[in-house]
């Protein structure tokens, strides 16, 4: 019994480690996802993945301008980064 609880306690932590950063703004605010998306590219990345993640963030998956992959998560009102990985 006791392994039982100590592996679901275990998994809840990786789950909640594992979890994408929350963002918070009302859509309404959101810059659009198109110029969102250009403002990166003319940043130099080179995004293969776009979507908005379970979090309510802009995520990107892809590369930077010297080639290196990269996924991150963006806040979308300001379009700062929230979390990369």
């Amino acid at each position: 019994m006791k392994s039982l609880v100590l592996s679901a306690l275990l998994l809840a932590v990786a789950g909640t480690a594992m979890a994408s950063p929350t963002c918070t703004a009302p859509k309404d605010k959101w810059q659009p996802e198109a110029t969102f998306r250009k403002d990166l590219e003319a940043q130099g990345y080179q995004i293969k993945t776009f979507k908005v993640s379970k979090g309510q963030c802009y995520e990107i998956y892809g590369t930077d301008k010297a080639g290196k992959k990269v996924e991150i998560y963006f806040d979308p009102v300001s379009g700062k980064p929230v979390e990369q990985k």
